[in-house]
């Protein structure tokens, strides 16, 4: 389980280096670096694509999977779920309520917490690693969250650092749940697999540098369908 770990401790390193620096951080750096690290999960969901075994497979998994989350509204329910926990806040502190720094704040925290713990490569990276022993993904997300938490710390402070416990706790829930599947797959549906999660990444720099807004959390259902539907595939007689 060395990805999660390794992921949690650059967050906590990124929340206190940000904290410790504070303001000193300049402007031009905190709005330069969110799109280095979109061009990057591009770059790495484009090579991971590269290893797609069945790609008609991977294409109805793909729309299939978008299909599913658009019909539950997956993205709005997690924005609902976030303006949840907002309210939650103002109800705890009334007194607050209408306080601009104080809501920015909470804004700004939940919208973290989404993008450390319900991130498509956080979900993919984790449970390709309870699969395939693999660490790279949730190694190089890592990276890149080290530098996201060091901007979000250098205006929200140290809070960021205690984000590590939500993503750690989902993320070795992942981890663990794959690895019970590890015995029901094989090489191809692993690549299939390792091809969607790279659809998903592409998708999800994309959205980070403001090129096009994917509703990413609809596509991860993606994920689930891809392995059965590339072990159909490979019973069809074509």
């Amino acid at each position: 389980m060395l990805g999660p770990l390794v992921n949690s401790a650059a967050l906590i390193g990124g929340g206190l280096a940000g904290a410790l620096l504070g303001r000193r951080l300049p402007r031009r750096v905190r709005e330069a670096l969110p799109l280095t690290c979109g061009i990057i999960s591009a770059a790495i969901g484009t090579v991971l694509m590269q290893k797609v075994h069945t790609i008609p497979a991977v294409a109805l998994a793909l729309l299939a999977g978008a299909f599913i989350g658009e019909l539950l509204y997956l993205e709005r329910g997690l924005e609902k779920a976030i303006g949840w926990a907002q309210h939650q806040v103002e109800v705890t502190w009334p007194a607050e309520k209408g306080n601009p720094r104080v809501e920015g704040f909470v804004a700004k925290f939940v919208t973290l917490l989404v993008l450390f713990c319900a991130s498509g490569m956080g979900i993919f990276g984790a449970t390709h690693e309870g699969m395939t022993g693999e660490a790279n993904i949730l190694v190089a997300k890592s990276i890149l969250d080290l530098f996201t938490a060091l901007i979000f710390a250098a205006d929200l402070g140290f809070a960021v650092a205690l984000a590590f416990i939500p993503q750690l706790a989902i993320q070795s829930a992942l981890f663990f749940g794959a690895s019970l599947l590890m015995p029901l797959t094989t090489p191809e549906l692993l690549a299939d697999f390792s091809a969607v999660g790279g659809v998903i990444m592409l998708a999800t720099g994309l959205r980070i540098c403001g090129i096009k807004f994917f509703p990413i959390v609809n596509m991860l259902p993606s994920l689930v369908l891809v392995m059965p539907c590339a072990a159909l595939w490979a019973r069809l007689p074509l």
